[in-house]
């Protein structure tokens, strides 16, 4: 099997429509795939070894499967893998998603994964138990729904999140607002916000929460072709403050024309966190 970092070294250097002698050398599909849980549930069966790359460092390791039938669970393979991983987080375990490429023979698969260890693991990697990796519409052992935040990251590892913002509602984007919120994600942030010179100070406000958590449903409001402002219940827990703050966020959303995307006005929500 190839090295991650060949493979990325190929993607870089040659286009999709690859020559035939680069095709020669680099025996890789160069097309990121968003590949469904039941397809990639075949493609890497109960203790298939395959490699992890992560989209913001490109740091690499190698895991295997050892369990899941709604998402895969995996372990670092080795001692060495465990501290890359690590490594990507910071030096610090978290439940935090991250947007990760998956490189099953000669396939590269977007996916998403966590970083905390948790249930059990039998491989001696100094790794204490197994972690999660999601694809395209897998769910959590929880849940008979996909995991929202987990999906974000697919869309940001395949590159089809502009795509995807194209078609969502007012109130789909509002959900994906409050999980960019907890995930710690500037990306999101700024995909789904309308901003000029407000998206530093939101990113600088939203590093004191910890949680935010959607408390009311939504109403039935009438969207406008253009304009909409959706009141949403939320509960705001902050870093090292005990409790949390209920109150309830005004969402301006706005699109310019009825085939752009909508977007969350930044000044009208900064105003209010």
């Amino acid at each position: 099997m190839l090295s991650v970092s060949l493979l990325l070294t190929a993607i870089m250097s040659e286009s999709v429509g690859a020559s035939s002698a680069a095709e020669k050398r680099f025996p890789i599909s160069f097309m990121v795939e968003m590949l469904p849980w039941e397809v990639v549930d075949q493609l890497l069966p109960r203790k298939a070894v395959f490699q992890v790359v992560d989209l913001e460092t490109g740091l690499q390791f190698t895991v295997q499967r050892r369990a899941g039938s709604k998402h895969a669970d995996v372990q670092p393979l080795t001692k060495k893998d465990t501290d890359t991983m690590k490594k990507i987080y910071n030096g610090k375990w978290s439940w935090k998603r991250r947007a990760i490429l998956v490189l099953a023979d000669d396939q590269l698969i977007a996916a998403s994964m966590h970083g905390m260890p948790h249930g059990a693991g039998a491989l001696r990697n100094g790794f204490p138990g197994h972690f999660c990796i999601h694809f395209l519409n897998s769910t959590t052992h929880g849940s008979k729904y996909p995991d929202l935040s987990h999906q974000m990251m697919i869309l940001k590892a395949a590159g089809k999140l502009d795509d995807y913002l194209q078609t969502v509602s007012p109130y789909e984007l509002i959900d994906m607002y409050l999980a960019a919120v907890n995930q710690s994600d500037p990306y999101f942030i700024n995909a789904v916000t309308h901003h000029t010179k407000s998206l530093k100070k939101m990113l600088v406000k939203l590093k004191d929460i910890e949680a935010v958590k959607r408390e009311s449903d939504f109403g039935n409001e009438e969207l406008s072709y253009l304009a909409v402002d959706i009141p949403v219940k939320v509960e705001i827990f902050q870093k090292g403050k005990r409790g949390k703050e209920t109150k309830v966020l005004h969402f301006v959303i706005r699109r310019d024309s009825i085939t752009d995307p909508w977007k969350i006005e930044c000044e009208s929500l900064l105003k209010q966190i």
